[in-house]
């Protein structure tokens, strides 16, 4: 019998604490930073900012920065960071946009993928559109469906061991639930070594395709600038991991 969705890898205090380590500063937070100078911006919303991570990353570099997260838990960590006292912290999602201004709406880590209703999603975006300044921009990574999904991930068999975090060993694979139309539903599981514990976290995820992307955003006054297809700079085709948008407000 499969789980019921649960995503606790945002919610549960063990899981949090781990985040920054299985999830460390990488070049996807890079190229992140590098597009803001790019696009010459002063003041970005990081939506679904998680633990901090690249939020305080960005204040560190100059920029004005309001992180927005549904998790207390994730933000906890986030206020304690190093230039997290110059960050204006959040929590909700994207309705706390609505009295915000920016000149840039940052979602990583594959954050537009977990907005699975199509009203939804339609919703945050018009919320982005009026967040944004004039000639500002919209900036998220959404994988491409690969076939299998996450091919080359860890399995339960192959592990991927962590040694020296701060609870001891912990071993992390995905499994693999269900492939349903766009959604792909799966388990990630954490194993505490030293405990003999197992935390599982049922998620799911939707993959629109670049042409449906492009249309929402048009739909509600952007107009894409750029799709990038790898953390190299690359710009996308068919068989890159990543779609990277860059989408200015009109």
């Amino acid at each position: 019998m499969q789980l019921e969705t649960n995503y606790t890898e945002f919610s549960d205090p063990r899981l949090v604490a781990l985040y920054d380590t299985l999830n460390p500063f990488g070049d996807d937070s890079e190229f992140f930073c590098q597009l803001a100078t790019k696009l010459s911006v002063e003041t970005i919303i990081d939506l679904g900012c998680g633990t901090g991570l690249l939020t305080c990353e960005l204040a560190k570099r100059g920029y004005q920065v309001i992180g927005i997260e549904p998790s207390e838990a994730m933000l906890a960590i986030a206020r304690t960071k190093p230039y997290g006292e110059q960050i204006k912290w959040i929590q909700g999602s994207f309705e706390k946009i609505h009295e915000l201004q920016a000149d840039m709406v940052l979602m990583t880590s594959h954050v537009a993928q977990f907005f699975l209703d199509d009203k939804e999603w339609q919703a945050m975006l018009k919320a982005s559109h009026k967040a944004l300044k004039l000639g500002g921009h919209i900036v998220f990574d959404v994988r491409h469906l690969s076939n299998p999904p996450f091919e080359g991930w860890s399995t339960e068999n192959n592990r991927r061991k962590f040694e020296n975090t701060a609870v001891g060993p912990v071993e992390w694979w995905l499994k693999l639930l269900q492939v349903k139309d766009e959604r792909v539903r799966y388990e990630l599981h954490y194993f505490f070594v030293k405990s003999g514990e197992e935390v599982v976290s049922v998620n799911e995820l939707v993959f629109r395709s670049q042409d449906e992307i492009t249309h929402a955003l048009s739909d509600v006054g952007f107009m894409v600038k750029t799709v990038y297809g790898d953390w190299d700079g690359s710009l996308a085709t068919s068989t890159s991991p990543e779609m990277i948008f860059v989408a200015e407000r009109r």
